[in-house]
């Protein structure tokens, strides 16, 4: 749930938005905000702080964060994260649309006067008609790395304080450990299904229910969950899974139980998933599973 915020936002009302993203960006291409009020908050030290605990603990790390800025939250070096950078990485769309103006042979008059009011509030040279190569270079860098340097820093800092710092800036292969991408974390129904403890008949020594539910209308209900993944989109597998154990991947073990209840219900702490045993059809239950799901779309309230 932790590293969910992260990517998520806070719910904290700083002044612009009731709730502040730390990252900003597309998918796979996460850059830490340039907003003075969350710099001088020191939210960015607590991030770090925060993924460093995750990782000495077994838990998640940060996906879809720029390779760029992995680079320099591993120790990599300002030249490697420049020669890594593309398009994708600068998070606001307009100035993502005026760099791009230079990867034309030539500028139209509107284009020309876009990308000098850019250079020229970046403290950058003009466009000319030799330079447009080494000034998109130079745009994308600020727009990407240079405007976040102290995010970045602090982020760094913060991960110095758990003291995995001398492990993660000599070992490559665990940065992508803590800064996984999101393209290997591909949810897939098969992968959800392995992992889920089903419920077993109960024998006559077991301690008995207060309102047991029949072993059919468990065989029943179980039956609709598994239709119901395997016919999910990631998008709905991910939901499920914040939902259910409060993160986008599943646990090692995820256990179900149906239950005398109204609605379905998770227990996130222990991995466990409630269903009510009244459902009827697969179509009733869809409709509430997907209420139920959606429910966490904003996140787990604060923290």
């Amino acid at each position: 749930m932790a590293m969910q915020k992260l990517k998520s936002g806070f719910s904290i009302n700083l002044g612009s938005a009731a709730l502040s993203s730390l990252f900003e960006g597309e998918k796979e291409h996460r850059v830490p905000s340039a907003a003075v009020v969350l710099r001088e908050s020191n939210l960015f030290e607590m991030a770090g702080r925060m993924i460093g605990h995750s990782f000495l603990h077994g838990g998640y790390g940060v996906s879809g964060i720029s390779l760029p800025v992995v680079t320099l939250l591993t120790g990599g070096s300002t030249n490697t994260a420049v020669s890594a950078l593309s398009l994708l990485d600068c998070p606001d769309l307009d100035h993502r649309e005026t760099i791009g103006f230079l990867k034309n042979t030539e500028l139209t008059a509107a284009e020309t006067t876009r990308v000098t009011d850019l250079c020229l509030s970046w403290d950058l040279p003009v466009p000319t008609s030799t330079n447009h190569d080494w000034l998109f270079q130079e745009l994308l860098s600020h727009a990407v790395i240079h405007r976040v340097r102290l995010p970045i820093k602090q982020i760094r800092k913060g991960l110095k304080e758990t003291g995995i710092w001398p492990l993660l800036s000599s070992r490559p292969d665990v940065g992508p450990i803590i800064f996984p991408r999101e393209s290997n974390e591909e949810l897939k129904p098969q992968a959800v299904i392995q992992n889920i403890h089903w419920p077993e008949p109960k024998s006559d020594s077991d301690e008995e229910e207060d309102d047991p539910v029949p072993l059919e209308r468990v065989s029943l209900i179980t039956g609709f969950l598994r239709k119901f993944i395997e016919e999910a989109s990631p998008e709905v597998l991910r939901d499920l899974m914040r939902f259910w154990v409060g993160w986008e991947l599943p646990a090692k073990k995820l256990f179900v139980e149906v239950a005398t209840s109204t609605y379905p219900t998770a227990f996130t702490c222990f991995y466990k998933l409630k269903l009510p045993g009244h459902y009827q059809t697969y179509l009733i239950f869809h409709q509430e599973m997907m209420m139920a799901i959606s429910s966490v779309s904003s996140g787990f309230g604060l923290v």
